[in-house]
C-alpha cells in the first residue's frame, strides 16, 4: 500500500492511461481529497471528492498514478461521507 506521506498537496492525479482525474488537496482518513475545482458540474460542483488510497498504483514526485484508467477512476470518487459521488 502507498504511504500517504508520499502524496503531496497539488500533485496531479492521473489514471493508468494518463488521463487526468484531479489535483490533490490533501490526504484524509486513507483517501485523497481532490481540490474543489476538480469536482465536476451540476450537483457535484463546488465541493471535494475523494479517491481511496487503494486505487493508487504509485507516486512519482508530483504525480499520483492510479491503477485504473481515468474514465473508470472517476466512478470510484466518493463524497466526504464515503458515498459514491456518481
Amino acid at each position: 500500500m502507498i504511504e500517504a506521506e508520499r502524496i503531496r498537496e497539488h500533485a496531479k492525479v492521473i489514471g493508468a492511461d494518463g488521463i487526468p482525474v484531479g489535483t490533490v488537496d490533501r490526504v484524509v482518513d486513507g483517501r485523497i481529497k481532490l481540490t474543489k475545482r476538480d469536482s465536476g458540474e451540476g450537483s457535484h460542483e463546488g465541493h471535494h471528492h475523494f479517491i481511496p488510497l487503494s486505487l493508487v498504483a504509485y507516486v512519482d514526485g508530483d504525480t499520483v498514478r492510479l491503477s485504473s484508467n481515468g474514465s473508470v477512476s472517476v466512478s470510484y470518487e466518493q463524497e466526504e461521507n464515503g458515498s459514491s459521488a456518481h
